[in-house]
């Protein structure tokens, strides 16, 4: 019975060795590293809609980001090392909201005045339009775009090699790493359905983004009119 045991364990052990990592997945595993990246790209660029969450790291700062993006828009939350924000994006018209602390400290003064401090009070919860030739709607705006952000963050540099198996949201995915260590930015990318990129971690500590809910629609409607209050032609300066 010995012997026949042993056999059998060898033999289960060299069945489960056999077995393709790729069986009941979308294939882009066997593929090479540069034509997986290709493959998520394209999935990326046939997207009408996305959710990113995550940190990026700029010579401005820091930032955390959690939006739900499309072509026509975007809503979500951006927050700073001294601040959390709203954007809502329709269109061309772009809001913002945040709360009285926020605007508090939106003035170039260290401290806030008793005027500064009525202004954030009134301010305070309310969706702020922000002017189209205000300084700080191109920066603003950027946090809103689907095709910018993406274009911007899935970009992995040098040259590209398979890295581990992984599940990312308990999605199985392939990994693609910039040089030889990662160093240029990681790309986890499903072996699910449609290969989209799932996570992507910027070479140097430049931050982790996860992407999610690909494809799944979500309103955008500009806020009521006794929710909004215009500020003029300019946003106060923040201090970020």
């Amino acid at each position: 019975m010995l012997p026949l045991a042993l056999c059998l364990g060898l033999a289960a052990a060299l069945t489960a060795c056999a077995e393709d990592p790729d069986e009941g997945t979308n294939g882009v595993g066997r593929l090479p590293a540069n034509e997986i990246e290709d493959k998520a790209r394209a999935a990326a660029d046939g997207a009408v809609s996305v959710r990113l969450a995550g940190s990026l790291v700029s010579k401005s700062g820091t930032y955390r980001l959690n939006m739900r993006l499309k072509a026509r828009g975007a809503t979500g939350s951006v927050t700073t090392r001294k601040s959390t924000f709203e954007l809502l994006r329709v269109g061309d018209a772009l809001f913002l909201k945040a709360g009285a602390a926020f605007w508090r400290h939106a003035q170039d003064s260290e401290e806030p005045t008793e005027s500064d401090i009525e202004a954030a009070d009134k301010l305070d919860g309310k969706y702020v339009k922000v002017p189209q030739d205000d300084p700080s709607y191109k920066h603003l705006r950027g946090f809103t775009e689907m095709n910018v952000l993406l274009k911007g963050l899935l970009t992995v540099h040098g040259e590209v090699r398979k890295g581990d198996r992984d599940k990312v949201g308990g999605v199985r995915t392939i990994e693609v790493a910039g040089g030889e260590h990662g160093e240029g930015g990681t790309l986890d990318v499903s072996l699910e359905g449609t290969p989209f990129p799932l996570q992507f971690a910027r070479g140097g500590g430049g931050g982790v983004v996860v992407l999610s809910d690909w494809n799944e629609d979500f309103p955008l409607v500009e806020p009521e009119k006794e929710d909004i209050l215009d500020y003029g032609r300019q946003l106060p300066r923040t201090s970020g």
